[in-house]
């Protein structure tokens, strides 16, 4: 608890014994009326200042109102009738359990958020003549070689220049297996160092780190508002004065027609209790509270599970989501071209190999890339003279006084090279020596291991269709598509005809309540991240451009997480619609109940205090997720 949360526990509790124990004393009159006032006063007396508050700026229409005018008008009851103001202080009593309640279940689901969320590094360390000095994270520039001792938390993303440790990454990733980096590899800010000392070449500023961009998605992630929300807030600001009037006229018009009409005493007293009764009943607390609660339960839960959501409406959106469309390359497969075989080979292979990485060796294209990785060793660019790239074809490079063509078959094609078609599915890179066909070497990505059982959990999650947009040839597209199950695929696609086909699948939807997500990685998907009704980014190795245009962001890259990110969003949404039904209707119930008189005063405050607190319970269930 905090400072704050002590202090009323404190006020509630000097208030509930003060109130007992003014029953044993025999006061009467207006020494009774000022030993009672004092509990009323310590544990009422924020309420009123912030009700005076309101009247006085023009906003009188809110809970603080409505309890100031119920306990008033109580005690004026029992200041003219029997001189009890138990009822008075105790509506005000439970009404202040019920808000520490709220305050202390919001403040403990924040605490756990930021738990879960605790990677703001504090500092960095960077080497300055021998010593580790601990610098702020925001100070160290892009390029700077930090240090990481086992136990720290990595500041700043990065490479790894000198070192080999395991990371663990649960509290980006939601994965408690830990991560081994060594040499070369990529690191993430945000992860714990559990081993070796890690020597870092930062990669980018604090401000642009992972960690960074995650702590303000969550910080921000309350700033989008769901259309359950907008309603809260509409249906407050009709509902509170609505409720007022009837109350109003529920305490004048009943006791002026038993007068003027019906001939009978006007018993202003009931009728004045009844609508102050009708007063406290009608707080609408436990909406206002739970349903915001409700969705920040819900976006910390599925942050502890790796997946990070901009806001409220996005979680909403994401429970009606009944399409997936997914980016082929880096999100259903690794997005690592590697060589997976070669083929009619006229020389031994590892030398065949050797020349067309030779050839290549002046590309940056994956393909080119993959070719250098499987060869392994240092390429002498000495030996290599006189490349010719071909747009769309391949290169021409003089390697070792040889003329070595590596490329397509529409290259072949045009050197005259007969060529040998390859039975496999992959990218084929034809290699022609001297204007002989030498052999050709295939090169495929390698689908994840978690895609296929991705997609059979999204179908059982009941979404209609699942889809993949790819820029590859169509039979590569075929045969991931065929192995991960996928209903739909279209290959051959530029970035522009990715956006159009979305399009055209959002105007194919069976109905405009059904959402349609997109997953994507790339800086290309940034467009159709975009444009689709949900977009779903891969966070550890997507894009920055992707990760901005999407709504929501997967940090480790799985796409099994989208089906649990589903699950979440539609738990919560359940939540959310049993706390609007199960408020507004016991309400309604006691409310009418009031109306003819079967409700007293001890009632309202069930009503108010203990459907409030029920409902922050409920609302509460949203962040457990891990069994989903």
């Amino acid at each position: 608890m905090n400072k704050k949360q002590k202090k009323m526990l404190a006020r509630i509790i000097i208030a509930a014994v003060l109130m007992v124990a003014l029953h044993f004393v025999p006061a009467t009159g207006l020494v009774r009326f000022g030993l009672y006032m004092v509990p009323y006063l310590i544990i009422g007396y924020d309420i009123l200042r912030k009700a005076a508050l309101g009247i006085y700026n023009r906003q009188v229409f809110d809970e603080n109102f409505l309890m100031a005018v119920a306990t008033v008008g109580a005690i004026a009851l029992g200041l003219t009738g029997d001189g009890d103001y138990t009822e008075a202080i105790a509506v005000m009593l439970f009404y202040q359990i019920g808000e520490w309640f709220q305050s202390y279940a919001v403040g403990k689901s924040r605490r756990n958020i930021s738990d879960l969320m605790d990677i703001r590094p504090d500092y960095a360390n960077i080497e300055v003549d021998g010593r580790l000095e601990q610098v702020d994270p925001d100070e160290v520039e892009v390029g700077t070689l930090i240090v990481v001792q086992p136990g720290e938390k990595v500041p700043i993303d990065g490479i790894v220049e000198r070192g080999f440790s395991t990371l663990d990454t649960a509290a980006l990733t939601g994965e408690s297996v830990p991560r081994e980096v060594g040499e070369g590899d990529e690191i993430i800010s945000g992860c714990i160092n559990l081993s070796g000392l890690l020597h870092i070449r930062t990669t980018r500023e604090f401000g642009e780190s992972t960690v960074s961009k995650i702590l303000d998605l969550v910080e921000n992630a309350s700033s989008r508002k769901s259309r359950a929300e907008a309603f809260i807030s509409r249906f407050a600001r009709v509902y509170t004065p609505a409720v007022c009037y009837s109350a109003l006229a529920l305490a004048v018009l009943p006791p002026l027609v038993r007068q003027l009409i019906l001939g009978v005493p006007a018993d202003w007293g009931t009728w004045v209790y009844r609508a102050l009764t009708f007063l406290v009943i009608s707080c609408p607390c436990a909406l206002v509270i739970s349903i915001p609660l409700s969705f920040f339960a819900g976006i910390g839960g599925a942050s502890k599970e790796g997946v990070l959501v901009k806001g409220s409406n996005y979680l909403e959106t994401l429970s009606k989501t009944r399409y997936v469309v997914f980016d082929k390359t880096g999100t259903l497969t690794q997005g690592v071209f590697e060589v997976a075989g070669i083929h009619h080979s006229t020389m031994d292979q590892a030398k065949l190999l050797e020349l067309a990485a030779l050839a290549e060796s002046a590309s940056s294209h994956p393909i080119s890339k993959s070719l250098q990785r499987a060869h392994g060793a240092e390429l002498d660019r000495n030996r290599v003279g006189n490349i010719t790239e071909q747009s769309g074809e391949g290169v021409i490079a003089e390697v070792d006084g040889r003329t070595v063509a590596a490329g397509n078959a529409k290259l072949m094609r045009r050197l005259g090279v007969e060529y040998v078609d390859c039975r496999s599915v992959g990218t084929v890179v034809h290699v022609a020596i001297d204007g002989r066909y030498a052999g050709h070497i295939l090169i495929s990505d390698k689908v994840k291991p978690g895609s296929a059982e991705a997609i059979r959990a999204l179908h059982r999650a009941g979404v209609k269709k699942t889809i993949m947009l790819t820029g590859d040839a169509e039979p590569v597209a075929k045969e991931v598509a065929g192995s991960l199950g996928i209903d739909e695929f279209h290959a051959g696609l530029l970035p522009g005809d990715k956006v159009a086909k979305v399009e055209e699948l959002l105007a194919a939807k069976d109905s405009p309540k059904e959402a349609l997500a997109f997953v994507g990685d790339g800086i290309n998907d940034a467009p159709v991240l975009s444009r689709a009704d949900i977009g779903i980014a891969m966070g550890a190795m997507g894009s920055d451009a992707a990760i901005e245009a999407a709504d929501i962001v997967l940090m480790d890259d799985d796409p099994r997480k989208i089906a649990k990110a589903i699950a979440i969003s539609r738990k919560c949404l359940r939540i959310v619609h049993q706390n609007i039904v199960f408020a507004i209707g016991i309400k309604i119930a006691c409310l009418l109940l009031t109306a003819v008189g079967v409700a007293n005063m001890w009632l309202g405050i069930f009503a108010d205090v203990g459907v409030m607190v029920l409902a922050v319970l409920n609302a509460i269930r949203a962040m457990f997720v891990k069994k989903l």
